[in-house]
């Protein structure tokens, strides 16, 4: 297969303020150009075609990844393996499946962005479990949302709070908020000028030297089935179902039920329902192939 990801592209190492200014000079596409721009790669491997559909979707992928801030890594390369993700959705897009690229892609740019912390960070591993994954990248988030701002250890009703709203138990919780904490604050001194023209810290130059690399690639093989997974289980919704759990659970700033009733001129509840059930049969469906391929039940 030819290949497209080595095209002309900006690249975040410029500058970040240079770099998100540039990106926004290309437009934005219409459903029709992004068809066509879609089977002329898929049917032709057009790399000009991959290329705008890369390039149209930079800003979502520069989006995202400032979703990422405060992992101590540099910006730029989070914004470079976002870019990665980027174009490995654009490589498997399927015009035919209903769906927009931006749908998609953003399932692959989140993906390759959290696999990169937790190769750079030292606290997590690749061989955790997808809970204590999750409470990874959500801790911080549930704090800030109960108003938990301290430094030290949580309360035990925030412990319990969190634990209950990521669905891990209340020792993952207090063990994983003091590892971020504080387990390495050395990790966390100044060192200079980083490369996207902040300061650098020691983490940013670490390397892993205990990876294991088969461990990882077998990982990141299991990832990519999975998410291949899940977008074949999309089939068994009909289009509302698909709209409205990719509106509630897809994007990066989901619909309220409110704004989906509004839509679609029916009740909260009623878009709620409909939520569940597509949720429902999503995980069937996914059960279901996961089985078929002897692999673990997905949670």
């Amino acid at each position: 297969m030819t290949s497209y990801t080595n095209l002309p592209a900006p690249s975040p190492e410029q500058g970040l303020n240079r770099y998100l200014q540039e990106i926004r000079k290309f437009p934005l596409l219409e459903p029709e150009q992004e068809y066509m721009l879609a089977k002329r790669w898929v049917d032709h491997q057009d790399t000009e075609a991959a290329h705008e559909m890369v390039t149209s979707h930079l800003r979502l992928a520069a989006k995202i990844a400032m979703g990422y801030r405060g992992y101590g890594l540099p910006q730029a390369e989070v914004i470079s393996e976002a870019n990665v993700g980027l174009m490995q959705a654009v490589k498997r897009f399927d015009p035919e499946k209903g769906f927009r690229l931006a749908t998609y892609a953003m399932w692959w740019i989140r993906a390759a962005i959290q696999e990169y912390i937790l190769r750079s960070w030292s606290l997590v591993k690749l061989g955790t479990t997808s809970a204590q994954k999750k409470l990874f990248f959500n801790l911080r988030k549930a704090k800030s949302k109960i108003g938990a701002y301290e430094e030290g250890d949580l309360r035990p009703e925030n412990v319990a709070q969190i634990a209950h709203d990521l669905n891990v138990t209340e020792e993952e919780v207090i063990s994983m908020n003091r590892r971020m904490a504080g387990a390495d604050p050395s990790l966390n001194a100044q060192v200079g000028a980083g490369d996207d023209g902040g300061t650098a810290q020691w983490q940013d130059w670490l390397e892993d030297e205990d990876a294991n690399q088969a461990e990882a690639y077998a990982e990141s093989e299991e990832l990519e089935t999975r998410r291949e997974m899940l977008m074949a289980s999309m089939d068994v919704l009909n289009e509302r179902e698909k709209d409205i759990l990719t509106q509630r659970r897809l994007r990066d700033d989901p619909l309220t039920l409110e704004e989906l009733s509004g839509q679609y001129d029916v009740s909260r509840e009623r878009i709620r329902q409909i939520e569940v059930r597509a949720f429902e049969k999503l995980q069937k469906r996914m059960t279901e192939l996961a089985r078929e391929k002897g692999m673990s039940v997905p949670a």
